[in-house]
């Protein structure tokens, strides 16, 4: 055996106090130990360290028992600032040398990599041999002057290399101490002694694998500190002979711990039944080890058949460490016989060795660089020596099977690692599994097995943790330029499966925890008894224990029997601390018996007591410990097994593998992943116990929030799935008309093709298609996803906030936020389309499909979700402060919802000013807008017809049409402003054409026509405020209809409100406020004029007397081009080219600007009356009569200049445009309720309109036009000098939809019907000619009719057609 190496000369090698001789003192440790016990203290002294200390005094002569304890705490914090420094440094590859640039800019060295590259090359040569001013010389003057900057910078990470120099003497020492002392190692007789020295031996090992090569910082030190403190080669030479005297590490180990090897080798061989129980997974099947009841006597109910054996699995993950590290440093013990099979099962399962957290090295490169050189030699010794000694030929035979084992395990544990620990993670998960139902449904039976839970728990957290380790770990073969990636299953629902039944049986423990310290008081009170007779059988009086151990055995049955007794049920309520017999008593006792220099040790004890046939003094000791830690330390014993807290460092792995296989297939299979979502989420909150005390560093909760994301995407997958048209509106297609009218198109193509199956013709399966069993995996997904949503969201409601740090995350509001916001994004994906907007009632049924949805999830979570889906709307469609909306005059700046804005927009942009150019045209027949072409993929009727804008009302509510109504009337103030301004630079030029209209002075009157400025812009102008009027007609018409749907007593309420207003003026602003409800609501008479109005008030139009020239400028638009291209449309009722909006712009603004100067002139009139209060005379009351009265005049006015230019431009060459702007100021008539049809009869007689309209609707196209005859004689222009014109686009609709103005279409057999009118019939239409719903008709020459109104023409005498006359009221009606 080869000797120890001699410790380095003057061990203390601090910089700063060299000559120190506090070496042994524990003292120098103290930055180590006066922080909470580290997290990572493996083995059951991990919480009684602290305790440790009142046995010391007892103990001091027995052993140093204090730096066991002590120096596993300092091994943690020496490798914590390892990995810190490791991470600073970015991980650097310091054998290629090779330095990212984050590596300099950390500040630990000085940021000179040529100089500080070469130095670390040429380590350990000393720096001042280098001649490094011809390396970089620049850099080294640098580094001179700032010496002592570096040098502060970089001392804390060489106190560090001091430290580990430190370390390794003193842990070495109290190793080999140990190990000289101590009689036996076994796991059934002193197991606490037992971890706590591996516990040491395998820090030590890994302290010293993880501090490989520590040149740089030694190398640079040194430069530095020769530059500001002169030369120091003592201390270089100290750092330089540790340093190689672990480089390679694991070789300096193999010399170090070449005299405790043989111990190891015992421990190794005593563990190792253990080890093969726990990869036997048949046999702990078989045998039940892990089951609460045998596998084949279920009528026994506890398994008793292996208690100590199923007890000891619990530390089977130390045992396996142990078997890695032992034999790696100690490879003389493989020669064993029984270490080979130790070794292979280890080696075949496990690819890394794990060093700290998430750093490790490759296990099987390491065994092949240093175990198996070792092996060589040892057979070629053996094999020298087999012709001597037949011992020889045994070693040389396992040497043999050594290599080949070594040679061979690395590419076995490439094939099968991953399906062993798979086969073993199967059956944990069946144990688990009938655990936790069977304590579930047996708690009483818990408590007797808690230590089997314990043990189940640490294999589940072995193999959970094992898999994140090897995930993504990549293994090189013999040749190090192949490098292997390790084919670890990524979608393996085992490892959801275990997580869920960690977080279960940890659940069931804390439940009943008082039951568990209940059975563990009343098993330590019989065991008082059990110890005390044996220490009273002859063998142990015969063994004549001295004081000391006397003593300590009596104090441990004192403290059994003063357990206090559980009063009934209330368990919780007993206060017992039993520290004293768990730390003080016992531990001291182990402490003597298993010492070499005691006179009493462990072997006499159990030959003096095992004859009585019963359990030995220890084993009742040793059971007795264990279940007084179920008393005090029983939580801490649950999260030493159940916490999964290491995964913290691998939670970029946790990610991947649940954002992939768990939540991206959750519909398609696996079982209870909602569960194991959750129980992802709940190792969480173990996460804060991996930060050291030691370093100061930081755990952040980007796990959680990212696993959080990850599982509200599947969340939202989930509701995704069944929204797609492959969910529900596969069902909704199944069901749609449209889809039965187009079977029933192909059956009658079937038919007629005498084809016997219809299938392939148009790709649509028949009804009932989804019903066979081969077609039914649509909805079987459909129910699959149906209930994994509801699992989900029932399992994320009923979870407990997670708690890391100073966060607090709770997964309900979370879901809910998920939830919302994903209705949020999906609303503003159904509203648009690849070509701009999609219609309204396909967005209203997609959103409709959507909260079904979140209904079904909202009846499994304690939260109301109806009211978000509210708030989305609402936000959608205003965003601002709520108070806002409860004002009836909104800010100016009111910011609305994207969406809202998005849609608005679209609709001004598209359909009021038909910015893109389709040709938007006003279709009074079907109250809706047309297109000569798609607008946004579809004609213009499927976005403005009404039951699409109710749509449009359903999904936004009021607060979107808000918005719409505010830009419309933006829009309109524009329109108006320049119609304003049109009056003003045309004012000179209408002045003339008013007075030749009265003096008949043809030529002044076209003189002046010709000079206004812009007429084509205007009359655009003035068409685009038809399109707003009879745009915002159809918003309120679709608004009123829902409201009396929704709020029917609300709009009769307003109904009767709007009768009762007051209609005196000017009005006040509650009248106007009311007035205006009742306008958007669609329950007023006249919406034009009215909304007009309100858009004049507001943007202060019609505020000079220029204003009273409209109805000429108006009149002026009969000699516009755009007649040149107008033609009537039948089958809509209006124009081709949007004229007939002209009628209801100069309607409704001719009354609104008659309105607004009248009531201005009263608010002047009173204003002035106020500085007379002496006036007698009695002021004239205004009402809106005056008003209407008012407007009826200017429309006369506006109709008998519209009649006068239009007639007088009648000649051969015009009369094609004749025709439309007859027809429209007949719908202009038709559509006014200020402008009686008699008015227009004065100046046009209805025998031309006869004719026009059977030309239009006759069903002979061989009927002439007498208009278009080609004698003047004919035309009525002399007659009809002084008639009156009009020019305005047709408002198609301006009443709701009852009242819709569509034309009927007269066949030949009605034409020759007579038409009776009935005058006092007619007069009660005159008070209701907005709701009538009649068109232009055929006025056949047998019609009967009245003169009610005056029959004369303006100048020239009778009328030349009195028997056309008819009332205000419009068209007559079919008797």
């Amino acid at each position: 055996m080869a000797k120890l190496r001699q410790p380095l000369s003057n061990p203390d090698t601090s910089p700063r106090s060299l000559k120190s001789k506090d070496w042994d003192n524990m003292s120098r440790w103290s930055e180590y130990l006066h922080g909470e016990s580290s997290p990572a203290t493996s083995g059951s002294w991990k919480h009684a360290g602290s305790e440790l200390n009142q046995v010391l005094g007892i103990c001091r002569k027995v052993c140093k028992w204090s730096g066991v304890v002590q120096l596993s705490k300092v091994a943690e914090g020496l490798m914590a600032k390892m990995y810190r420094l490791n991470h600073i440094l970015d991980k650097p590859d310091l054998p290629s040398n090779s330095y990212a640039d984050s590596f300099w800019q950390a500040g630990v060295f000085p940021n000179f990599p040529k100089i500080c590259i070469f130095v670390s090359k040429k380590f350990p040569e000393h720096p001042n041999k280098l001649q490094l001013d011809r390396v970089d010389k620049f850099s080294l003057d640098a580094m001179h002057e700032n010496a002592e900057g570096y040098l502060q910078n970089l001392e804390p990470w060489v106190m560090l290399l001091v430290d580990l120099m430190a370390f390794r003497e003193q842990a070495l020492r109290l190793i080999l101490d140990l190990s000289s002392t101590v009689i036996t190692l076994l796991p059934h007789q002193n197991s606490l002694i037992l971890h706590a020295f591996m516990d040491l031996f395998c820090s030590f090992v890994r302290v010293n694998l993880f501090s490989d090569k520590k040149n740089d910082d030694s190398s640079i030190h040194f430069i530095l500190h020769a530059m500001s403190r002169g030369r120091d080669c003592d201390f270089y030479h100290r750092l330089v002979q540790f340093v190689d005297s672990y480089d390679p590490p694991v070789k300096g180990l193999q010399e170090d711990l070449n005299f405790v090897s043989p111990r190891i080798g015992e421990v190794l061989e005593a563990v190792g039944p253990t080890i093969f129980l726990s990869t036997d997974t048949k046999k702990l099947r078989n045998e039940g080890f892990l089951s609460p009841f045998h596998p084949r006597y279920p009528d026994i109910l506890t398994n008793s058949a292996h208690p100590l054996r199923a007890q000891d699995l619990a530390n089977v993950t130390s045992y396996r460490e142990w078997v890695l590290v032992g034999y790696l440093v100690c490879p003389d013990e493989l020669l064993r016989v029984t270490s080979i099979d130790i070794a292979m099962v280890v080696l075949k399962e496990n690819l890394i060795l794990t060093l700290f957290r998430d750093e490790y090295v490759s296990v099987h490169e390491e065994y092949q660089l240093y175990v198996l050189p070792r092996v060589l030699e040892s057979k070629k010794m053996a094999k020298s020596g087999r012709a001597k000694q037949k011992e020889a030929d045994l070693e040389y035979n396992v040497a043999k099977q050594v290599e080949k084992m070594i040679s061979e395990v690395h590419e076995q544990a490439l094939l099968s690692c991953d399906a062993i620990h798979h086969e073993r993670r199967i059956l944990l998960k069946q144990e688990i599994g009938r655990m936790v139902l069977f304590f579930s449904d047996q708690p009483s039976l818990l408590a007797p097995n808690i230590q089997m839970v314990f043990s189940t728990l640490a294999l589940a957290q072995c193999e959970i943790i094992w898999y994140f380790r090897h995930v993504g770990v990549s293994s090189s073969k013999s040749k190090p330029a192949r490098v292997i990636p390790i084919d670890i299953d990524a979608a393996d629902p085992t490892i959801g499966f275990l997580l869920d039944g960690i977080d279960k049986l940890c659940c069931l423990v804390r439940k009943y925890i008082a039951a568990i310290k209940g059975y563990a008081l009343s098993y330590l009170s019989s065991c008082a008894g059990r110890i005390r007779f044996l220490l009273g059988t002859p063998g142990m009086v015969a063994l004549d224990l001295d004081n000391t151990l006397r003593g300590l055995f009596q104090q441990v049955v004192h403290c059994l029997e003063t357990i206090p007794k559980s009063q009934g049920e209330n368990i919780s309520a007993v206060i017992c601390d039993l520290s004293d017999l768990s730390v003080r008593y016992w531990l001291s006792i182990l402490m003597i018996v298993t010492s070499s220099r005691s006179a009493i040790n462990i072997r006499h004890l159990e030959k003096a007591t095992v004859s009585t046939g019963k359990e030995g003094l220890l084993s009742e000791g040793n059971a007795a410990y264990i279940w007084s830690r179920c008393v005090d330390e029983l939580e801490s014993q649950l999260s030493k097994h159940g916490s999964l807290m290491k995964l913290y460092f691998y939670h970029h792995h946790l990610t991947t593998v649940i954002s992939l296989p768990y939540l991206g297939t959750l519909c398609l299979g696996l079982r209870d992943l909602p569960q194991h979502c959750c129980a992802w989420l709940g190792v969480a909150s173990s996460f804060p116990d991996c930060a050291s005390t030691i370093v100061p560093e930081e755990i952040t909760i980007l796990y959680v929030e990212s696993l959080i994301e990850s599982i509200m995407g599947g969340l939202e997958g989930l509701i995704n799935i069944l929204d797609s048209e492959g969910g529900f509106g596969a069902l909704e297609m199944q069901l749609s008309p449209e889809q039965a009218a187009l079977r029933m198109i192909n059956a009658v193509k079937v038919s007629n093709l005498s084809m016997k199956s219809p299938k392939g013709l148009s790709g649509l399966s028949l009804p009932g298609y989804e019903s066979y069993p081969k077609n039914n995996s649509s909805v079987k997904m459909l129910e699959a996803a149906m209930q994994r949503l509801t699992n989900l969201c029932s399992v994320l409601n009923d979870m407990e906030p997670i708690c890391v740090l100073n966060h607090v995350f709770v997964l309900r509001e979370y879901m809910r936020d998920c939830i919302l916001g994903n209705f949020r994004r999906r609303l503003l994906t159904v509203l648009k389309t690849d070509n701009g907007l999609q219609r309204p009632s396909v967005v209203e049924s997609l959103i409709r499909r959507h909260i079904s949805i979140i209904h079904l999830a909202e009846q499994h979570i304690s939260m109301d979700l109806t009211e978000g889906l509210r708030e989305v709307l609402l936000m959608e469609a205003f965003t601002g402060l709520v108070s806002n909306l409860h004002n009836f005059e909104k800010p100016a700046g009111m910011q609305t919802g994207s969406a809202v804005e998005f849609i608005c927009h679209w609709y001004m942009e598209n359909i009021v000013k038909d910015s893109s150019g389709a040709g938007i045209v006003f279709m009074p027949m079907r109250n809706c807008f047309t297109s000569s072409q798609p607008v946004g993929g579809y004609f213009a009727e499927s976005f403005t017809d009404l039951l699409e804008l109710k749509s449009l009302i359903h999904v936004f509510g009021g607060y979107g049409l808000d918005r719409m109504d505010r830009m419309l009337r933006d829009h309109m103030a524009a329109l108006l402003n320049c119609i304003d301004t049109a009056l003003r630079s045309n004012h000179d030029h209408l002045e003339v054409i008013a007075g030749s209209i009265n003096t008949g002075d043809r030529i002044e009157r076209e003189a002046s026509l010709k000079q206004i400025l812009d007429m084509e812009t205007l009359v655009g102008f003035c068409i685009q405020v038809g399109q707003a009027i009879a745009f915002h007609q159809i918003l309120v018409e679709a608004a009123k209809v829902v409201l009396e749907e929704k709020a029917p007593l609300l709009v009769s309420l307003m109904h009767g409100v709007a009768k009762q207003l007051p209609d005196e003026i000017p009005e006040k602003d509650e009248v106007k406020r009311l007035r205006r409800v009742a306008t958007s609501m669609g329950v007023v008479s006249d919406h034009d004029m009215e909304w007009v109005h309100l858009i004049m008030l507001e943007a202060n139009a019609a505020a000079d007397n220029s204003w009273s020239l409209l109805p000429y400028l108006c009149a002026s638009f009969m000699i516009s081009n755009i007649w040149n291209s107008t033609t009537f449309n039948v089958s809509t009722g209006g124009f081709n080219n949007n004229v007939n909006c002209l009628a209801r712009c100069i309607n409704a603004v001719i009354a609104a600007s008659e309105f607004v100067r009248l009531e201005r002139g009263e608010y002047q009139r009173q204003s002035t009356s106020n500085g007379h209060a002496n006036e007698v005379l009695e002021p004239e009351i205004l009402s809106r009569a005056t008003v209407e009265a008012n407007a009826k005049s200017a429309m006369q006015l506006y109709t008998k200049c519209s009649a006068v230019i239009l007639l007088d431009s009648w000649s051969d060459s015009t009369r094609s445009n004749i025709v439309p702007k007859l027809i429209f100021m007949d719908q202009l008539c038709e559509l006014s309720p200020y402008l009686p049809r008699s008015t227009l009869e004065m100046h046009i007689p209805y025998a031309i309109l006869r004719s026009i309209y059977r030309q239009h609707y006759g069903n002979s196209s061989s009927m002439a036009i007498e208009i278009l005859a080609p004698s003047p004689r004919q035309s009525p222009a002399v007659s009809l000098a002084h008639s009156s014109p009009a020019i305005r686009h047709h408002r198609g609709d301006s009443t709701p939809q009852s009242k819709a103005h569509s034309i009927p279409v007269i066949s030949s057999s009605h034409q020759q019907e007579e038409y009776d009118v009935d005058v006092k019939a007619k007069a009660g239409d005159k008070q209701h000619r907005g709701m009538r719903s009649s068109g232009p008709l055929d006025y056949g020459s047998g019609r009967k009719v009245k003169f009610v109104e005056g029959s004369t023409s303006g100048g020239q005498g009778p009328s030349p057609l009195p028997r056309f006359a008819v009332s205000r009221s419009g068209p007559l009606l079919n008797k």
